[in-house]
């Protein structure tokens, strides 16, 4: 798998949630904070202000989107002056069916000013928390542009529509659009900030470096081959020296680092979630020997992978 889709695979647990949110002004929502989850909000109709603890009032029109990668809490208004309200229409409330569509927040005066919003939430895997992540910012606004980004406007507009009218098949539709969503999100984030060539360092600059990327692909995409450093800076298309110290600088750590790091994440994934022999798990993440693995995954999580398995 390349890297953007191992993130998503690895990171996610339980099944996201979403609610298609019509809201009638006067009206202001308190959205809670939510560890350990990332969420979004889409406006379909109307405009709104986003009102968030690390950043001014932020104006929203259709088609807009604000991703909140942390799951911070925050508040959607018609207006910064409204005051806001409890978040009985957070799509997170356990309450909710999974996947809502035509929740009525605020008032209900129907000739007051309409605003449709589309909002939702991933719960991700603290203990699996990809770097990649970790670099983005609190808020990620991506205004909407006539021909800009067509594939995230079509998946958005595909969501909307299934929420709002569910047909057979809904329940397995609408998780793979908020998968398909965010990775589109995720994508429309790395591919604008930083541009290629510039000098920056961080995931997003990692991954829009030809060479960096490649590198990263390579342990993805077969994490159980005995890499070295000379093997990963072939693929990268460099000379060793020059390589490992572009990864570094990127990315915070020499490559073997990370190789190491994901290789044990990718063991940990299975040791929780399949059944599969110990000596298997060493195999595929790159050790000949259950012994050998077992010290790694020990220094790496701080307990063996038998009582790690367990959940002990």
């Amino acid at each position: 798998m390349d890297v953007l889709s191992d993130v998503i695979t690895f990171m996610r647990a339980g099944q996201p949630r979403s609610a298609r949110i019509v809201w009638h002004a006067p009206w202001a929502q308190r959205f809670a904070p939510v560890p350990g989850s990332a969420g979004f909000q889409i406006v379909l109709q109307g405009p709104c202000w986003l009102i968030a603890p690390d950043t001014g009032p932020v104006p929203l029109a259709a088609g807009d989107i604000v991703f909140r990668p942390h799951g911070r809490g925050h508040t959607l208004a018609d207006h910064p002056s409204t005051p806001a309200t409890a978040p009985a229409c957070d799509p997170n409330d356990p309450r909710l069916p999974r996947y809502a569509a035509d929740i009525v927040g605020a008032s209900v005066d129907t000739d007051s000013p309409v605003t449709v919003t589309l909002c939702g939430a991933y719960q991700l895997d603290p203990a699996h928390a990809h770097p990649l992540l970790n670099d983005l910012p609190e808020v990620i606004h991506l205004p909407a542009h006539l021909g800009r980004h067509p594939e995230l406007r079509a998946t958005v507009h595909l969501l909307a529509t299934e929420l709002e009218r569910p047909r057979l098949g809904t329940d397995a539709i609408i998780p793979a659009l908020l998968d398909t969503l965010l990775l589109h999100i995720l994508r429309t984030c790395l591919d604008r900030n930083p541009e290629r060539g510039t000098v920056s360092t961080g995931w997003a600059a990692a991954l829009n470096d030809p060479a960096t990327a490649a590198a990263l692909q390579a342990i993805h995409r077969d994490p159980a081959r005995p890499w070295t450093v000379a093997t990963l800076a072939a693929e990268a298309g460099l000379s060793r020296a020059p390589f490992a110290r572009r990864f570094s600088t990127l990315l915070g750590q020499p490559p073997l680092t990370y190789l190491t790091w994901w290789r044990m994440t990718t063991a940990a994934r299975l040791l929780r979630q399949s059944d599969t022999p110990l000596s298997a798990i060493a195999r595929r993440v790159g050790y000949a020997s259950e012994f050998a693995f077992a010290s790694a995954f020990k220094r790496q999580y701080g307990t063996a992978p038998g009582r790690y398995r367990r959940g002990s």
